[in-house]
């Protein structure tokens, strides 16, 4: 074990600049858990570094890590508790919660009250919810955004496996013969692992890899086969590869026999439909060849990983999708073995701690459900809440959109929401928001002031936030890592367990949160993994997620905890890389189940009136809702607004140009974007990115498409088929307007726009603007001074093209730049921005200045769209270098560095790459 991963921390000495600590902790954003290095001075941060030693990345990061100083600070925090709208000190804002908690739940019971958490919760924050709220309120009423993204993957675990255990580790994706990717995006969802996977294909020629997927993505890139099938489709494609299977004699009937039970069941039920692969083909809408490789491959080769993830677990029948792909590897035995298994990978760094502490509504704690035999009385024994007249609840609570529905009946009258923001990322969006407004009591915790759940709530309490937080987060290979906390949270920023521990001793518990430091949490949660857990044992009474080797840390060694994965316990003191190697699993008879799949449609259905499939999902540098991503002006640049992907043939028939501005109608809302045609996309369908919100733009949060249906059995929203319109969006006229970073706080253009959206860039804020009726020029000088600080000191006008550039300077400094006219006439913003970074003692020189109404300085080249985040090359820069010669993405990186850090642009280098070479060619 390295120093650092022992201890966590070095200290240097610089003369000049004084002591220089660097801390080992996890990334906060996807579920790769990736070890960061972080340097700082105990005030701030000035670098960070992927971890080398981590077993995770081995010092890789993606730009959005890679970023991760660049989103700290004060500016956009939550700095102080508010009281109905009030700010307030801690002790008021403590008493405001315990009083309104006891008097909602005095006055209407115990259900009344209800939390809903977040991925983004450290493990001890999560293991303090769940206890306050399940064991000493005694409302079950406790879900996650895990909801969301996991919880099909979670059901098909328990019903398969008896736990929800992910079977796999990253090295099985180097020690594979072949890896399916099933609606996972895995070159922009996970980038770090999808490196891993690129490099161990490249040391290993006879690796295959599969992308099964309704849209081309940049996964593509390391494929040797594609199927683009019909959203929804899934699961009767693994149907149809079990029965494929089980015809060519290529079931392993050993393992069938030994280590589970159900086959039988699970084959009829594929036979239900025609198993004739030309049916099967014609149902997904595949290639029938491609159809016939991609099962001759899955059912020759052993070591086979299907990595998969929301494309799969989105859907009104998520559950039975996982399972179809969990029957085939059983019945293959492609499991418990290196390089084999069903791989659900996760969206949030750590989705799976939540998971473990009991989280989900359906969960009560340590992977103990309500239904297992002894649980609720085991718990309320460990918890010592016999006291309590009633004690835990015998019966699960609502899950995340069950729960908001309880909200709009009245039934539940409070809730506590926290590092999460449900008013963009829930489905039917814009009906939370009106749901939220009206509940009489709406707590949030958070750390950003732009969240805009932030909006309807009641109580504010500021949390800390990432390089604060001090706990434990699990990835997505079951590793548990530490999430250090290195700076002091900033104002009266508090942590969560911390605030939820003093509400609980106001509320009289305080014997049992008197909490002072996360490792007590962490080694309680520890110890009731392996209370009366004899998880050497399959059977009823046995569990399998145990770390209980980990209850007997002390300060230090929690301080110094290195990653692990669990199980870890004394039969497992190191951990465990990989499960059921013996072919024993976690149920009452220690055997896997196979279950019967009958392939359902997405039940949003397509109409004459909504016509076109939507696909919703993320994109490469952006996180969530943004409210933490934006504060790192590089990540703005790769995909600057919301936009709508579209096939080329769509958009013709549609009347829409591409980079056009366009309009969805969905279920609960409109979504307003840019048009961006895409050959990769399948006709009649649609994609658009899950981030943008009303703190961005006007009418793009993607959530207000959504119709709020479910999987009947893990209750995860279908957000993956949504059915709308699309049409052009009428306007007159379309400007930009950039305003100085001191300013942003003040100028407001929004007013009477179809459309905006707000574009931070390093020293100024970009407004995107269109709307209508058209203005005259000389209107829009009038508009300027009407909505800026000062008017307009130097302007020109291009009346035939009716366009117009006009800028706003003060004392030499440049506090404004307004441009008339399509984006597509933009110059290079760069330069422009970097204007306004001079300060009030720095005017700009006259030539500058005359410059500044061209957007650039003389000879200044427009690189074009930002595609390398990292080092921040456009795209016209590579195409100039592909014409002057480069031939690949290494000489690509040789001359422009694009591509040589976190390499997450690669895929995308490599396409530009192809089409300019075929163009110089021909």
């Amino acid at each position: 074990m390295s120093d650092r991963q022992a201890k966590g921390r070095s200290i240097t000495e610089d003369t000049a600049t004084g002591p220089a600590i660097t801390d080992a902790t996890t990334c906060p954003y996807c579920g790769v858990g990736c070890g960061v290095v972080v340097e700082h001075d105990g005030e701030r941060v000035s670098g960070v570094e992927g971890d080398r030693t981590h077993p995770a990345n081995f010092g890789r990061l993606c730009v959005k890590g890679s970023a991760l100083h660049e989103t700290l600070g004060d500016e956009g925090r939550l700095l102080r508790p508010r009281v109905d709208g009030k700010s307030v000190d801690w002790t008021t804002a403590l008493d405001a919660v315990v009083t309104r908690l006891a008097s909602t739940q005095r006055e209407h019971g115990r259900g009344a009250v209800a939390a809903y958490l977040s991925g983004q919760l450290l493990t001890e924050d999560y293991y303090v919810a769940n206890k306050l709220f399940k064991g000493f309120l005694g409302t079950p009423h406790v879900d996650t955004n895990s909801r969301l993204c996991m919880a099909s993957a979670v059901a098909a675990y328990k019903r398969a496996f008896g736990a929800d255990a992910v079977p796999c580790c990253y090295e099985d994706l180097e020690c594979a013969e072949l890896v399916v990717l099933a609606g996972s995006n895995l070159a922009w969802n996970h980038p770090v692992l999808y490196q891993r996977l690129k490099a161990a294909k490249a040391r290993n020629p006879l690796m295959r890899v599969v992308v099964i997927d309704p849209r081309v993505t940049d996964s593509c890139e390391i494929a040797d086969l594609y199927l683009g099938l019909e959203p929804g489709s899934d699961a009767r494609l693994f149907n149809g590869l079990l029965a494929w299977m089980e015809e060519k004699g290529r079931v392993d009937r050993r393992y069938l026999e030994r280590h589970t039970q159900g086959f039988e069941a699970a084959l009829n039920a594929a036979r239900e439909d025609d198993t004739r692969l030309a049916a099967i083909a014609r149902d997904c809408d595949v290639d029938l060849e491609r159809l016939e490789t991609f099962f001759y491959w899955f059912a020759t080769h052993l070591h086979v990983v299907t990595l998969y993830s929301q494309g799969i677990n989105q859907s009104s029948s998520g559950t039975d999708k996982c399972q179809a792909i969990i029957n085939c590897h059983l019945a293959g035995g492609k499991i418990g073995l290196p390089g084999a298994g069903p791989f659900s990978i996760t969206g949030q760094p750590n989705a799976m701690g939540g998971r473990e502490v009991g989280g989900l509504a359906n969960q009560l704690a340590a992977h103990m459900d309500y239904h297992t035999p002894g649980a609720i009385d085991r718990v309320t024994r460990f918890w010592q809440t016999a006291s309590l007249v009633p004690t835990l609840p015998n019966e699960p609570g609502h899950k995340a959109v069950e729960l908001f529905d309880a909200i709009e009946r009245g039934e539940i009258r409070a809730i506590w929401i926290m590092a999460t923001n449900p008013v963009v990322s829930m489905p039917d969006a814009n009906r939370i928001k009106r749901i939220l407004a009206a509940c009489p009591l709406v707590i949030v915790s958070d750390c950003m002031a732009n969240a805009e759940v932030l909006e309807v709530a009641d109580i504010v309490l500021p949390a800390s936030s990432w390089a604060e937080k001090d706990g434990t987060v699990t990835n997505s290979e079951r590793r548990i890592s530490r999430q250090r906390g290195l700076l002091r949270p900033p104002g009266e920023a508090r942590h969560d367990w911390w605030i939820m521990s003093q509400v609980a001793a106001g509320l009289g518990f305080g014997e049992a949160f008197g909490y002072a430091h996360p490792a007590d949490i962490f080694t309680e949660h520890a110890r009731l993994s392996g209370f009366e857990n004899p998880s050497d044992k399959p059977g009823e009474d046995a569990r399998l997620f145990d770390i209980s080797g980990l209850a007997a840390l002390d300060r230090a060694g929690y301080e110094a905890l290195a990653p692990i994965q669990w199980p870890v316990n004394g039969g497992a003191p190191r951990g465990t890389a990989r499960l059921f190697e013996d072919g024993q699993f976690a149920t009452p008879d220690g055997l896997a189940k196979l279950l019967p799949v009958r392939p359902r449609g997405p039940q949003q259905e397509i109409s004459v009136r909504r016509p076109l499939r939507l696909n919703t999902g993320r994109i490469r540098d952006q996180w969530h809702t943004m409210t933490r991503t934006w504060r790192a002006s590089r990540l703005m640049n790769h995909r600057q607004e919301p936009f709508v992907e579209m096939h080329p043939a769509d958009a013709e028939s549609h009347g829409i140009a591409d980079q056009q501005l366009v309009e969805l109608d969905g279920a609960g809302g409109r979504y307003r974007a840019r048009a961006r045609l895409a050959k990769g996309q399948r006709r009649g369908e649609l994609f658009a990115p899950m981030h943008w919100n009303d703190a961005f733009s006007g009418q793009a949060k993607i959530g207000g498409l959504i119709a709020p249906i479910t999987d009947p059995v893990s209750g995860q929203p279908e957000s993956k088929q949504g059915a709308v319109s699309l049409k052009p969006l009428e306007t007159a006229w379309e400007a930009t307007l950039i305003v100085a970073g001191d300013l942003a706080g003040t100028v407001d253009p929004r007013d009477d726009c179809a459309y905006w959206t707000r574009i931070p860039m390093a020293h100024s804020l970009r407004w995107q603007l269109a709307g209508e009726p058209a203005l005259e020029n000389r209107d829009w000088l009038a508009w300027a001074e009407s909505r800026l600080p000062l008017p307009a000191t130097q302007w020109s006008r291009d009346s035939a093209r009716e366009r117009l550039r006009a800028s706003g300077l003060e004392a030499g400094r440049l506090r404004w730049w307004l441009m008339v006219g399509p984006p597509a006439a933009l110059p290079a913003l760069h330069w422009l921005d970097a204007c306004f970074a001079r300060g009030p003692d720095a005017s700009l020189d006259p030539a500058t200045r005359r410059r500044i109404l061209a957007g650039c300085a003389s000879g200044a080249r427009d690189q074009g769209a930002i595609v390398c985040s990292c080092h921040q090359v456009g795209q016209r820069s590579i195409v100039e270098a592909v014409r002057a010669g480069d031939a690949s993405v290494e000489a690509l990186g040789a001359r422009l560095a694009c591509g040589t850090q976190c390499g997450s642009c690669l895929p995308e280098l490599k396409s530009l790459l192809e089409e300019e070479s075929a163009h110089v060619s021909v």
